[in-house]
């Protein structure tokens, strides 16, 4: 005997689809949300190379320990910006204070507004990279077409030279990425 037919009823596609829609959606929410909730979760955790805020800098500069500090830029898709480091690489004395500038251009044809995250590697040097000045987690809005220069004023802690665990460190890369900020006007327009 041959069945056929489906034994799929209407009521269980209409419930199979309001829970695909429900994910969707869950999905969107959370990564238009990532970007505070990274900063939260940083803020409390001190995760994956969170770097130190400094309110001065320092009244120390350690010579014959240079460390290279290098400089990387990353766009969410969703985010029609080209956002480069300006400076790509620095070397430095642990207490040398430096500044830096990436830029980020509005690709689009209308206003848009982004928001950063960032991160250090390795992870270890988390706690002796000290920022002065930064533009992570500032909404930025920029008008079509328009470029902005957006400078990080940072020092290596000295104490990396004495710390068991960081002495070994000759390399940091300062990591930013930048997402459409919630609420901003962020959706792709214009060609790339």
């Amino acid at each position: 005997m041959i069945a056929s037919g489906n034994n799929i009823s209407p009521n269980g596609n209409r419930r199979t689809l309001a829970i695909l829609g429900a994910l969707v959606f869950g999905m969107v929410g959370l990564s238009y949300a990532s970007v505070p909730l990274y900063e939260l979760f940083c803020k409390v955790t001190g995760y994956g190379g969170t770097t130190q805020v400094a309110d001065s800098g320092s009244n120390q500069i350690v010579m014959g320990h240079p460390v290279d500090v290098r400089f990387d830029a990353n766009v969410n898709p969703a985010l029609n910006w080209q956002f480069v480091a300006v400076d790509r690489k620095v070397t430095v004395n642990p207490g040398e204070e430096v500044v830096i500038n990436y830029r980020a251009t509005n690709l689009g044809d209308t206003p848009s507004t982004g928001t950063s995250t960032f991160n250090v590697t390795p992870v270890k040097a988390g706690p002796f990279f000290m920022k002065l000045d930064c533009f992570c987690f500032i909404e930025q809005t920029l008008q079509p077409g328009e470029s902005v220069d957006m400078p990080v004023r940072f020092f290596v802690d000295p104490e990396i030279v004495t710390d068991e665990n960081a002495r070994d460190i000759q390399e940091i890369t300062l990591s930013y990425t930048f997402f459409p900020a919630l609420g901003g006007n962020s959706a792709k327009s214009g060609s790339q």
